[in-house]
């Protein structure tokens, strides 16, 4: 995805009213960050995740209702966030996660269903 579409994926959110003027700002401020690095903190990454896909499915059907790429460089703003719209993973250790990302980990790296609603949520290192 590019970064013109990711802008405009954040603008939508905050004009829907999804997350506050704040949250985009924090989002659009870390997205320029990425930006900056460029080229350079990729090279160095190896072949680091550049991208957490988070699919959220519907447990009995299969039907994908959320699949979405989040650069790793907005994971943190991202997570406080998504706290707000996903109150059961709050259990999750995303330290924990971010350390797998440091390493190197790549595939699926959470794997959670929810029973109660029928969801499962995946999320893959990119």
């Amino acid at each position: 995805m590019s970064n013109v579409e990711e802008r405009l994926k954040i603008l939508n959110m905050v004009s829907e009213g999804k997350i506050t003027a704040q949250e985009g700002a924090q989002l659009l401020n870390a997205l320029r960050s990425s930006e900056r690095r460029g080229s350079a903190a990729s090279a160095e990454a190896g072949g680091a995740a550049r991208y957490l896909r988070v699919r959220v499915s519907d447990s009995r059907s299969g039907k994908v209702k959320v699949n979405i790429n989040i650069p790793v460089s907005l994971l943190h703003v991202a997570v406080r966030i998504g706290a707000k719209f996903a109150p059961e993973m709050e259990g999750l250790d995303f330290a924990e996660l971010m350390d797998l990302i440091s390493q190197g980990v790549r595939g699926k790296v959470v794997d959670i269903t929810d029973e109660e609603d029928n969801e499962r949520v995946e999320i893959f290192a990119e």
